[in-house]
């Protein structure tokens, strides 16, 4: 499943579309981020609450399909830029975590 599709999908308000086909192969939920730069796996979207331009930081360097913010919080104004300069999918959905994380699940599993 691509990045745009899982946003289709999941109804999820994309922010910065930057690859549209990057494939989405697992998923990881965190917001502390020194952990999930050592533990999210290439191909993950990214749930979490984090709205600091350093989660794009993180995203590229653990190299995730994409970050999916969850219960609707706003990124600031350095976050989108930081996104739209490193080529990093920001999406956002109003659901919490949990319930986000399982509709990514249960999208990815069919």
């Amino acid at each position: 499943m691509t990045t745009a599709e899982l946003c289709a999908r999941l109804s999820l308000e994309p922010l910065c579309l930057a690859e549209p086909d990057r494939p989405v192969t697992g998923g990881y939920a965190g917001d502390l981020l020194s952990w999930v730069m050592g533990r999210a796996q290439s191909g993950d979207a990214w749930v979490t609450i984090m709205t600091n331009r350093n989660v794009v930081a993180v995203a590229s360097m653990a190299d995730v399909a994409c970050i999916v913010l969850a219960e609707g919080v706003e990124p600031d104004a350095d976050t989108l830029e930081a996104a739209q300069k490193q080529g990093v999918n920001l999406l956002r959905g109003e659901s919490g975590a949990f319930a986000l994380c399982a509709a990514i699940a249960a999208a990815l599993a069919e």
